[in-house]
This record gives C-alpha cells, sequence and structure tokens, in this order.
C-alpha cells in the first residue's frame, strides 16, 4: 500500500529525474556534432513515434488513440502543435550543434516567465506586484543585451517562444501526454521520412551503409526524446503543478555547467548580466509563489 510521503517522494524523484535527463541531453547531441540538425530530426520524429507506439501498446492506452483519430478538430490542433515541437527540437539541436549552448540554457530559464506572460495575454491571468517586477527584470536582462551586443538573444527567445506556446496549446486540449506526444510524432513522421529520402545526401543518411555505433547513436534519439517525459508524467500524477515547477531550473542549470565548463562556451559580460537577472527574475518570481501558496495554505 502507497502512502502519501511515499507517493511524494517517488513523484520528487521522477522529477528529478526528467529535468536531469533534459539537462545532459546536449551531451547526446554533442555525439552527433557532425551530423546536419535537421537529419538528427528525422532520427528523433521517427524513432519517438515508433518508441511511444510500443508504450502505448503495453500501457493499454488504445482507446486513448481511437477517440483522439475519430475528432478531426482535435487533430488539426495537434497538427499545429506538432509544427512548433519540431521548430523546437529543431532549433535546440541546432544550438547545441553550433555551439550555443548557453543560449539554449537561457531561453529555458526564460520560459517560465514567458509561459507567464503567455497566461496573462491568452487566459486572463492576473498578476501580483512582484511576479510584474520579475517579468520587467526579465525584459531588462534582454534589453541589456541588445544595448551592449546590438542583437537580441533570437535563439534563446525562440526556444522560449516555441516551447511556452506549445505548453499553452497542449494545456487547452484534453489528451494524454503521451498519446498527444505519439500523434504529434505521427504527424511529423512523412515529412520527416519525405525529406530522408529525397533532401538528404549526407554520408550517414543511408543507415545501411553506417556503422553500428552510429546507428545505435541515432535511434537513441528516440530514448532521449521519450524517457525525459516518461519520468516527467510519472512526476505530475503526484506532485502539484507548483511543487513540479520548483524542479524546473535544474535542466537548463546543468546546460549553463555544461556550456562554460565543459565546451568552454565563451560567457561574455552581456551574456552574464542577462542571466544575472533572468536568475534574479526567477528568485523574485519563485519566493513571491512560495509565499502566496503558504498564505493560502493558513486560511
Amino acid at each position: 500500500m502507497t502512502t502519501p510521503n511515499s507517493q511524494v517522494r517517488t513523484g520528487v524523484t521522477n522529477a528529478v529525474s526528467s529535468y536531469v535527463m533534459w539537462g545532459f541531453a546536449p551531451i547526446y547531441f554533442k555525439l552527433l556534432h557532425d551530423i546536419n540538425a535537421s537529419e538528427i530530426l528525422i532520427h528523433r520524429v521517427i524513432w519517438s513515434c515508433l518508441l511511444l507506439a510500443i508504450i502505448i501498446v503495453l500501457a493499454n492506452k488504445w482507446r486513448f488513440v481511437q477517440v483522439i483519430a475519430k475528432q478531426p478538430k482535435l487533430l488539426f490542433r495537434l497538427t499545429i502543435t506538432a509544427t512548433i515541437l519540431a521548430v523546437n527540437w529543431f532549433l535546440f539541436i541546432w544550438a547545441i550543434n553550433n555551439d550555443h549552448l548557453l543560449d539554449a540554457s537561457l531561453g529555458y530559464f526564460i520560459n517560465p516567465l514567458f509561459s507567464v506572460a503567455l497566461g496573462v495575454i491568452f487566459l486572463g491571468e492576473r498578476l501580483r506586484k512582484w511576479q510584474k517586477f520579475a517579468v520587467f527584470l526579465a525584459m531588462l536582462g534582454v534589453l541589456i543585451q541588445l544595448i551592449i551586443l546590438g542583437s537580441l538573444p533570437l535563439i534563446s527567445l525562440a526556444l522560449a517562444g516555441t516551447f511556452g506556446t506549445y505548453g499553452l496549446l497542449r494545456k487547452k486540449m484534453a489528451v494524454d501526454s503521451f498519446v498527444g506526444l505519439w500523434f504529434e510524432s505521427l504527424l511529423m513522421v512523412p515529412f520527416a521520412v519525405l525529406y530522408w529520402l529525397f533532401f538528404t545526401e549526407s554520408a550517414s543518411s543511408n543507415m545501411f551503409a553506417n556503422t553500428l555505433h552510429l546507428n545505435v547513436i541515432l535511434i537513441l534519439a528516440g530514448v532521449v526524446t521519450t524517457a525525459p517525459l516518461l519520468c516527467f508524467t510519472a512526476a505530475a500524477k503526484r506532485l502539484t503543478l507548483s511543487a513540479l515547477g520548483f524542479f524546473q531550473y535544474i535542466g537548463p542549470s546543468i546546460m549553463f555547467v555544461l556550456a562554460t565548463f565543459l565546451y568552454h562556451e565563451p560567457l561574455l559580460d552581456a551574456k552574464l548580466a542577462t542571466f544575472a537577472l533572468i536568475w534574479l527574475a526567477l528568485a523574485v518570481f519563485s519566493i513571491d509563489s512560495w509565499r502566496a501558496r503558504k498564505a493560502l495554505k493558513s486560511t
């Protein structure tokens, strides 16, 4: 018999596992540094789709597939989220393999605050004064980089924008997370296969000519995509969203450490100032959220 405490412990273990895996994912993609980002995306789509299909069958979720398949409007909405997700996946792979891991890290630090802004704009959510201050600090961080470097952190903003928009759209769909992701992957597969057959002419595009080692790494793209999601879904079932949100900074923090100390990407003063303001904004936002939850429990 499981107790509430054991459920929470299991939830925490799964939450930490999912964000740690997401944080260390760049090491996997760096193994494919010499392969084009679009080709890596093809493998990510195809092998994720296959692995998710196996999970759906083993978890006896096929009935959810049948329900979605009978709803054209829902399939159309999943086509939109699939497109946004494909762009996000491509940008992430491209950023890592073109030495922009710091930008990817910044993007996922910005993402929670970007999601808050989307909630205000599209869901009518209202911000408390300290939340407004946190959003202001994040905007100031981006503005500093624009002033000092003369350019916006476009990769960071694009990653935050696509992932935040994807989360907003998926939040409004009553769809099982695995089944929804499988449909999104399935909708990407025809385009991935067509691109693979007719537009990919690299030395690694023919898997029959590749070494076994390279093919195993390519196929593992499905595991790298799906495994963190398995843990994340298990955590979401056992923890509140606010508690789950506490762990979301693990991933970009690991990316920041990898970029700075393992891959030695240059941390310019402007980027460091941007990171500092984003970190401060997240600290303000987290403390305010914690105080709000504490006040709500005491009433």
